[in-house]
């Protein structure tokens, strides 16, 4: 009786965790984040606040605990998905491809490979936790629990990549960039790097990968672009 009350019950949790979990961060990125910036006068530290703190208790801790409320439901258990072994020479063609694709067009834009001026402490802090907290949710939870045992995988994991696409609208709109992101295609990028990690995550039954994939992806774009 414990094991069906369950199962008839991840469907709801997951509606409702998303309903819930798109409000409060649409919220925050849209309302709480600017007079935070502004009160806070250290990027670094205004930083830490946002993504170390803030976006892990939002993200990661309630994400942690459904997936280990709902594991033997899940795709992958939250033991399993931090232990599984796997080698990790097959995804290095992967990280190679990042890096072509950042720094080759970099590259011919100017003829040399130029680090950012603008990259230091408050981007290394941004690298350090937007991977560990994005996918946590998307892959570590989401994916995991809609994959499920039984279902069939592509479908969700097309379905969680637009997800994590549309968990960045709030920001576009704050950067004043929405438009041009629809208008220049560039949110099939992100969709595309969303079906990346979540295969990854698929296959290797390990979240330490797709965490790695994204924290290098950042890394690059905070980098060269």
């Amino acid at each position: 009786m414990k094991n069906e009350t369950k199962k008839t019950s991840l469907l709801p949790t997951l509606i409702i965790y998303t309903i819930i979990f798109y409000a409060v961060w649409a919220v925050f990125e849209l309302i709480v984040k600017e007079p935070l910036n502004n009160t806070i006068n250290n990027k670094a530290v205004s930083g830490f606040i946002r993504d170390g703190i803030i976006k892990n208790l939002v993200w990661t801790v309630p994400a942690a605990l459904l997936v280990r409320h709902f594991s033997s439901e899940l795709y992958v258990g939250l033991k399993e998905m931090f232990s599984a072994r796997v080698s990790w020479l097959k995804y290095l063609p992967i990280f190679a491809a990042f890096t072509i694709y950042i720094l080759v067009p970099a590259f011919i834009r100017t003829g040399r490979l130029k680090i950012n001026s603008d990259f230091g402490v408050p981007q290394i802090i941004m690298i350090l936790f937007v991977g560990l907290t994005e996918e946590m949710v998307f892959r570590g939870w989401l994916l995991n629990a809609f994959a499920g045992k039984e279902r069939k995988q592509l479908p969700m994991l097309i379905l969680i990549s637009v997800m994590f696409m549309l968990i960045h609208i709030p920001i576009w709109i704050t950067q004043g960039i929405l438009v041009s992101v629809f208008t220049s295609l560039g949110f099939i990028m992100i969709i595309v790097l969303g079906m990346i990690f979540g295969s990854v995550f698929l296959k290797s039954r390990n979240i330490l990968i797709p965490i790695a994939l994204h924290m290098y992806w950042d890394l690059l774009v905070e980098l060269f672009s």
